[in-house]
């Protein structure tokens, strides 16, 4: 079965490869797999011994046991709930591994700096609770500051919210967020593609950006310093034709320096409230409406 090829593959392969993406597309699979194994590629390059140790240790029925052990599922482009918008990526995942409920198609990134000003920190609770109120859900990295307050702001007001996680869905990091991540499985999900067990490293925050784009209609930075990786996952989300938007700060205020930039690129559209938001994202909420992939209310 190609979901059995996905899972060894997702367990072996890191996400967000061009390469192995292109690969998969070429040949399937099984037969990805079958070529890893037999030493087709030149071992030099792109970690292909450490991938094909991996295949040849790997076996499906205790991969699959591991993530029903974490009380998670894994998903693929054929399952039902799979997030559509990921396919728009250059290198979607092989799979991902979802804890708590079904992600839904009407989904707001809202993403900034780890170190908000009271400032930034209320308004990303604002727009946060402001979007669940108009049955908006909220994604983010599970991160602290402006991640943090935007998913304390949906769960305030009943809402979905979703965290796209560096690590795997069973390491809690930051460890200082172990209690919202449960709150996060009890109102919306912890998304990851990783395996459950699998800790987070510096390179995986950017590559999980891209995720966060994907699955949004929209994403929203509410803080972000000059360099940032809230801006990564801003441009990604432009190069996705989705919707990116911007909170402007005070002109002193360095942790406001990446809002502006986006602004003055015209990268982002300028929003001052939640109504400001809705305008540019109504259209697409009608499109979206609905549990991605599914046929149900």
């Amino acid at each position: 079965m190609e979901d059995i090829a996905r899972l060894r593959l997702f367990h072996a392969i890191d996400g967000g490869s061009p390469f192995w993406t292109e690969e998969f597309s070429i040949y399937g699979g099984d037969e990805l797999i079958s070529r890893i194994l037999a030493g087709k590629y030149d071992a030099s390059k792109r970690s292909a011994t450490r991938i094909k140790n991996a295949l040849s240790s790997n076996h499906h029925d205790a991969l699959l046991e591991e993530i029903g052990n974490s009380n998670a599922r894994f998903i693929t482009p054929d399952s039902q709930e799979w997030p559509q918008g990921v396919n728009d990526l250059v290198a979607p995942p092989f799979g991902l591994i979802i804890k708590g409920g079904p992600v839904i198609a009407s989904t707001v990134a809202i993403v900034g700096t780890r170190n908000p000003t009271t400032y930034g920190a209320r308004i990303a609770s604002e727009f946060a609770s402001g979007f669940a109120d108009r049955d908006l859900a909220g994604i983010s990295g599970g991160a602290y500051g402006v991640d943090t307050h935007a998913h304390r702001g949906c769960i305030a007001a009943e809402g979905k919210t979703f965290a796209v996680l560096a690590s795997g869905v069973n390491v809690e990091y930051p460890a200082g967020n172990s209690r919202l991540f449960a709150e996060i499985q009890e109102f919306g999900a912890l998304i990851s593609e990783v395996m459950p067990n699998v800790r987070a490293r510096p390179e995986r925050f950017l590559t999980r950006n891209r995720l966060i784009a994907a699955i949004s209609i929209g994403t929203i930075v509410v803080e972000a310093a000059f360099r940032s990786g809230s801006l990564r996952t801003a441009r990604d989300a432009a190069e996705l034709m989705r919707v990116v938007m911007a909170v402007p700060g005070p002109i002193t205020s360095p942790t406001s320096d990446g809002c502006h930039r986006l602004i003055g690129e015209r990268c982002a559209e300028i929003v001052t409230s939640v109504a400001d938001a809705m305008e540019l994202l109504a259209p697409l909420t009608k499109r979206n409406a609905g549990t991605l992939g599914s046929d149900d209310s």
